[in-house]
């Protein structure tokens, strides 16, 4: 016996027809440069998207060539996440916050033949080019400025092209469709390549009710930087589904988010937590000095990742009717692998029980396979003590690197992805994630995780953030050293912090060694604690 059903490839070709049919009305909202709003109807940016796709044809871009992104978040950006694969090549986005170094070395991996780049980047952008050629660069007029006359216009290319008379790309459903290159935190940065079936699967499994809940009503706000992952991939989730989409363009400091924020309230946004961090602070320091200036759209649902989220921001948020919810994911995992949301068996629980199932890296999302593998090589039991390292697979995770052989300490040799994140998993699924395997701290032979202390210091009034790293230690190996930021005008103790993590169940042998206070944690190109610079500033 056979099965019946047509033999269909997934395509994100047929997300932008679905939205350019379904959808017309609906807006893209993108923020410029001197912060006016730009509209688009969804039926503007079908026509748009389909001319980039036949401009690149008729630039010569051959099927799987990359053409990279060096743009902010905007309507422009979006057309490329769909109009690149449209032609058959392959989107590369470029981490316009890593170094000009960095992005050049990127780019000659990847071989990048076209840059499409944001007219006010041009100055990094002319950082770049003496350390990778490529063969056109198109300028998205951004600003409204003219392009340079030795740039190709990006708008006078869309104009000049056919819509109505472009044809797809001939493809299968596992021919790429965009790559992203791994943070590089601890190695050279890697790529990852995702297919046209990757994408789909991973855009229908992220809008269902227990992880984005994405539906044509809400009204998204993408904080996370489209060059990040893919956007979590709720660029894709939002054309598919037709949401109204609100672009904050550069624009990224608390104040201009909270502006935005009240002139156009969103249902759904996302976001690394230090950006709601600062968020929050913003708005309730305003409470005093500038009371009615913003309104924070109480019912918004948050997707938040890119780091553990302290439950102490959760309860923050709370308070004024918004809930964030926690995701974890890499690069290699599309990204979303995890979700924290209120199962059955916990979404009556006392709500002590539930704030504390809010800020774990939530249950693997459906497709999602996940392990922890102890030391000894087997599985750790669902008891929420015992550690091991998260592994993973299934159809949105990635294989392998870009032209990088598979390796035994990226992956185990049954093909899981080696994670490098260390955790435990309670009975009823929840993911606890400790740290990485980098960051665990051992002392006296035992393990204490950074993560649960960095969560407890910031549930302290007078702390900001905090960042926990080992240092060395003559008779115990390694001890915590704790890197505390604290609110403006805020003071404390290192013994009102150490009294204060006894009160959150840590024993004496956990708390840090000692306490420096600093005036900011330095971050990754993507918003995490940057913990090897913290290493470098405090050795011992």
């Amino acid at each position: 016996m056979i099965a019946t059903m047509m033999d269909v490839p997934l395509s994100l070709n047929h997300l932008l027809e679905r939205a350019g049919t379904l959808f017309p009305t609906q807006e893209i909202l993108s923020r410029l440069p001197d912060k006016s709003i730009r509209r688009h109807t969804f039926a503007q940016y079908y026509r748009r998207t389909r001319a980039l796709a036949s401009a690149l044809q008729k630039l010569g871009v051959q099927k799987g060539e990359r053409v990279a992104t060096l743009s902010w978040n905007h309507h422009a950006h979006l057309e490329c996440y769909f109009g690149i694969p449209a032609a058959g090549a392959v989107m590369h986005t470029l981490n316009l916050r890593l170094s000009p170094a960095e992005i050049g070395a990127i780019a000659v991996n990847a071989r990048d033949r076209v840059l499409i780049v944001d007219d006010i980047l041009l100055p990094l952008y002319r950082q770049i080019a003496p350390l990778h050629a490529f063969d056109k660069v198109i300028v998205y007029p951004f600003s409204g400025a003219p392009v340079p006359p030795e740039f190709l216009d990006y708008e006078q290319l869309l104009a000049a092209a056919d819509p109505d008379g472009f044809v797809y790309a001939e493809h299968t459903e596992d021919d790429p469709v965009a790559m992203c290159y791994t943070s590089g935190t601890t190695g050279s940065a890697k790529g990852v390549v995702y297919s046209h079936r990757s994408t789909v699967l991973h855009t229908l499994v992220g809008c269902l009710a227990d992880c984005w809940c994405l539906k044509s009503t809400d009204v998204v706000l993408p904080v996370t930087p489209m060059f990040h992952a893919n956007a979590w991939g709720m660029p894709y989730g939002a054309i598919m589904q037709g949401a109204k989409l609100v672009f904050p363009g550069p624009h990224l400091h608390p104040d201009d988010l909270l502006d935005l924020m009240t002139a156009q309230p969103p249902t759904l946004s996302l976001g690394v937590p230090t950006i709601w961090l600062g968020l929050i602070q913003t708005y309730d320091a305003a409470q005093t000095t500038q009371p009615g200036r913003w309104k924070l759209p109480t019912g918004m649902r948050s997707m938040v990742g890119g780091a553990a989220v302290p439950e102490a921001l959760i309860r923050a948020f709370a308070k004024h009717g918004i809930w964030l919810m926690q995701g974890w994911g890499m690069t290699e995992t599309s990204p979303l692998a995890t979700a924290s949301y209120p199962k059955f068996d916990v979404a009556n629980a006392p709500e002590p029980e539930r704030f504390r199932r809010m800020s774990l890296a939530g249950v693997p999302v459906p497709l999602v396979e996940l392990r922890l593998r102890t030391d000894d090589g087997t599985d750790a039991p669902w008891d929420g003590k015992t550690v091991g390292e998260i592994q993973v697979r299934g159809p949105f995770i990635t294989g392998s690197y870009h032209e990088v052989p598979v390796t035994d300490d990226k992956f185990a040799p049954d093909g899981w992805l080696r994670t490098g994140d260390v955790a435990a998993m309670e009975a009823e699924g929840y993911v606890r994630i400790t740290d990485r395997t980098k960051d665990l701290i051992k002392s006296g032979g035992e393990w204490i995780s950074s993560v649960d202390l960095e969560n407890a210091l910031m549930a302290h009034p007078a702390v900001a953030e905090a960042a926990v790293i080992a240092i060395p230690d003559v008779k115990w190996s390694e001890r915590p050293l704790a890197c505390v930021v604290l609110k403006p005008g805020a003071e404390v103790t290192p013994a009102a912090l150490g009294e204060h993590l006894l009160a959150h169940h840590f024993a004496k042998w956990q708390l840090p060694e000692r306490y420096e206070f600093i005036d900011a944690v330095p971050r990754t190109s993507t918003g995490k604690f940057y913990k090897l610079k913290l290493r470098e500033m405090f050795p011992a």
